[in-house]
């Protein structure tokens, strides 16, 4: 009786505030969470792992700091992957991140690609950011990754000390130079001899990443993988 109740009063809801899907804004049927069927058959994974040579490797070739890169989207202009990520940014729907958390998560963990991490940390929001926003658009990605993981999310591993506005189309030298101090890491000791996986939400030129993962490089003895939820198709 208490089943039959509840279906009628979530279709009632339905009916009334029906849920679309954040890919094309279609009416999501019952069953469907946040993707309708074809916007997720559609979406475009990149099928990098953790075990082979790919193209987010290749982005940090040359450089000492990082063991191992993946992505688990690819980001096209226009795309089901950017609508969702602009509704997880600036939309509220922060339920995007744990549902991709998940999602990833699940690949990582079933095919034994990482099970060594010790802390998932994200790429930081500077404090006036975070307060308008209300949250790190990639937190809820971590937390659900270290859960299938069994790894700890740290939430403040790293601090952003200063407001800069994001800068995509500068060259990656120039990037490093002018945010050189812009990260520091909140507890040097803590990360000692740890595997860490740093983690956001787009992967661009990698200028951001890698200055991040050569700040937690402050402690002594880490390991440094990388992941995000999508990352920009080399052209």
């Amino acid at each position: 009786m208490y089943s039959k109740l509840s279906n009628i009063l979530n279709d009632l809801n339905s009916i009334l505030l029906p849920k679309v899907c954040f890919g094309c804004n279609a009416r999501l049927n019952r069953g469907e969470y946040h993707l309708c069927t074809v916007c997720r058959n559609h979406l475009p994974l990149t099928d990098y792992t953790f075990n082979a040579e790919n193209a987010v490797d290749r982005i940090f070739f040359g450089r000492n700091t990082i063991k191992k890169a993946n992505s688990f989207l690819f980001f096209i202009e226009k795309g089901i992957v950017k609508n969702l990520i602009h509704h997880l940014k600036y939309k509220n729907q922060e339920q995007i991140g744990t549902f991709l958390g998940d999602w990833h998560g699940q690949i990582i963990a079933e095919n034994n690609y990482i099970d060594n991490i010790d802390f998932v940390i994200p790429v930081p929001l500077h404090r006036k950011k975070l307060k308008k926003r209300g949250y790190n658009q990639v937190s809820a990605f971590g937390k659900r990754l270290a859960h299938h993981l069994k790894a700890e999310f740290l939430e403040n591993g790293l601090i952003k000390t200063a407001n800069t506005k994001t800068q995509t189309k500068k060259g990656r030298i120039g990037r490093w130079h002018k945010n050189k101090a812009l990260y520091i890491v909140n507890d040097p000791f803590l990360l000692e001899n740890k595997n860490i996986l740093l983690i956001d939400d787009v992967i661009t030129t990698g200028a951001t990443m890698e200055i991040c993962a050569n700040t937690l490089l402050q402690a002594k003895g880490v390991t440094i993988y990388i992941t995000s939820m999508a990352i920009v198709p080399l052209t």
